[in-house]
């Protein structure tokens, strides 16, 4: 199943069951409102009921959880990004946050700053969990995520760099992309050999398995869990392969009229048009 956040033609945020170009909306009285909420409740999302079917082109997508409570991201989680950045092999995974504000929906425009000309894009896997808790073992961890989606992880590389902390640099308003929609585990059949490819006005500049992840989706939720507990709703976006601009000779950065998509398999396409930030 896969299941999308949205605004209906009179404005209210809701979130329904896709099917093919359709919607149908599950946001309906006696339902719970959000798709976070209907996570929180420990919904059967598949069994809830629906209201009106929409066309997608009557609605206005939203980031699949518009409200998530936390949003971590890990990086250099690829050997061929840290190889590319001349980071140090580490034995932990490096853990940053993004802020829901932060973030577009599947078709809206990502923000170049006008502060800054690198920006750079990051396709990534991004992880939603359905049923939180604390010190989550690895053996089970899957059982605490509710879907997979895909995330644009657009940096600001010179605003990152500032100082060794990342967190200007990864939280300028609309320079994150995460949708189209939750795709529920039971879609993928072989999930490392989904690929991730990122494209720049339509030239692949990322292309890389899940499978070479270094530190796996099981494994980052152990991680997580053991210093902060997960709940229903909250994000990961597990990194990027190599291949991204700021490492190319010469960089390769997004700007105003570019288009960046990011595909993983079956998960479908997260597509933005890159837009300079209004004066």
């Amino acid at each position: 199943m896969r299941y999308v956040s949205f605004r209906r033609p009179d404005g209210a945020a809701t979130f329904g069951r896709l099917a093919g170009e359709r919607i149908v909306d599950l946001g309906i009285s006696g339902n719970p409102a959000t798709l976070r909420s209907a996570l929180a409740a420990g919904a059967a999302l598949a069994q809830l009921p629906g209201g009106n079917t929409l066309a997608l082109t009557e609605v206005t997508v939203l980031p699949v959880i518009p409200d998530p409570g936390k949003i971590f991201c890990v990086g250099l989680n690829y050997e061929t990004h840290r190889q590319e950045t001349g980071q140090r092999d580490r034995d932990f995974p490096a853990i940053f946050t993004r802020w829901p504000d932060t973030l577009v929906a599947h078709g809206q425009p990502l923000l170049r700053p006008r502060v800054s000309e690198r920006f750079d894009y990051e396709g990534e896997l991004a992880v939603i969990i359905g049923k939180g808790g604390r010190r989550i073992a690895r053996s089970n961890a899957l059982e605490h995520v509710a879907g997979y989606s895909i995330f644009n992880d657009g940096s600001v590389r010179d605003w990152q760099r500032h100082n060794s902390q990342f967190t200007p640099g990864k939280n300028f308003p609309g320079t994150g992309a995460f949708g189209p929609a939750l795709v529920t585990p039971d879609e993928i059949s072989d999930f490392d050999s989904q690929r991730l490819i990122t494209r720049l006005n339509d030239v692949v500049v990322q292309d890389q398995p899940l499978a070479d992840m270094t530190w796996g989706v099981a494994a980052i939720v152990e991680y997580l869990s053991a210093f902060t507990a997960l709940a229903p709703g909250d994000v990961i976006a597990t990194g990027t392969p190599g291949g991204v601009g700021d490492r190319r000779t010469p960089p390769l950065y997004m700007k105003g009229g570019d288009r960046v998509t990011v595909s993983i398999g079956v998960l479908g396409t997260l597509a933005n048009p890159v837009a300079d930030e209004p004066a």
